[in-house]
């Protein structure tokens, strides 16, 4: 077993990986923090026992208080990951972050459905937690087109599952309305997270789950007054997949990310200016 530095990216070789799920993860790569495929992604993979590659589509310039640049990786070079990690794994689950733009979108989901990744899940990522856009206005209706039916799993927060279904949540009905509407435009299973609810200063915060057999769940956690939440979706996410990719049913796997989010929020690292990262390793320490 080696490390090798490549740029400000470690990998790990190893040849003993028999006993691992191996997953995909592609997210916008933060160039500042790593915020992104490499620390938050990976490391979750890590904590939860899977190995994780990934792909590249996006690199930002960002830290927690706010994003400064972001770059869009070419399409051939997009097309070349996944066709490298295509051709030397083999891949449970799949996890889809940001892409950026609407000829990213297409590209990857073009090359989804005729060589897919496993079990997909879908982070629609949109917004920075500073508020900055990262998903440009004209990709929202490339995203619903192409990648939506693709989708396993889906995991908007509140103002992603309105900016996708056009329906102002308020309340849990129009949270049934847009996850039904989710459905409609092609995602098996609508998870809701509801960390922005407009009742954010209740002492709970719920997730609103709608499975592919028609059954609703709703998971609460206790809310935590901390501004330590940067990257909560990604992490969230990112356990999802890899419990999906050990095999573990849909309903177990969204409890232990739940569990796992949970943890890492309230356990916060209290480190950084602003919204700062949550701690991945919380969880393995109750």
């Amino acid at each position: 077993m080696k490390f090798s530095h490549l740029t400000d990216t470690i990998i790990l070789f190893s040849d003993e990986f028999d006993n691992f799920q191996t997953k995909l993860i592609r997210v916008g790569h933060n160039l500042h923090l790593k915020l992104g495929v490499q620390v938050l992604g990976c490391r979750s993979f890590q904590m939860q026992g899977v190995f994780g590659t990934s792909v590249i589509t996006a690199a930002t310039a960002q830290n927690t208080l706010g994003v400064f640049d972001i770059h869009p990786i070419p399409l051939k070079t997009i097309q070349a990951q996944l066709e490298a990690v295509k051709n030397d794994f083999q891949i449970a689950s799949a996890k889809i972050g940001m892409l950026g733009t609407a000829d990213i979108i297409e590209c990857v989901a073009d090359f989804l459905s005729h060589r897919p990744f496993g079990t997909l899940v879908v982070d629609p990522v949109m917004i920075a937690k500073g508020g900055a856009p990262l998903l440009q206005q004209q990709a929202v209706s490339a995203l619903i087109k192409y990648l939506l039916p693709l989708a396993d799993v889906i995991t908007p927060n509140i103002p992603e599952a309105e900016a996708l279904t056009g329906i102002q949540i308020s309340d849990t009905a129009s949270i049934q309305q847009a996850a039904l509407d989710l459905q409609k435009q092609g995602a098996k299973n609508v998870i809701i997270k509801g960390g922005h609810s407009l009742n954010s200063q209740s002492q709970q915060c719920q997730d609103w789950i709608l499975l592919q057999n028609g059954e609703h769940l709703v998971l609460e956690s206790p809310r935590f007054d901390t501004p330590h939440t940067h990257g909560t979706g990604c992490t969230f996410s990112a356990c999802l997949t890899a419990e999906l990719a050990k095999g573990a049913p849909l309903k177990s796997a969204v409890k232990i990310a739940k569990d796992f989010i949970t943890a890492a929020i309230s356990h916060p690292l209290n480190i950084a200016h602003g919204h700062g990262p949550t701690n991945h390793w919380a969880y393995s320490r109750l």
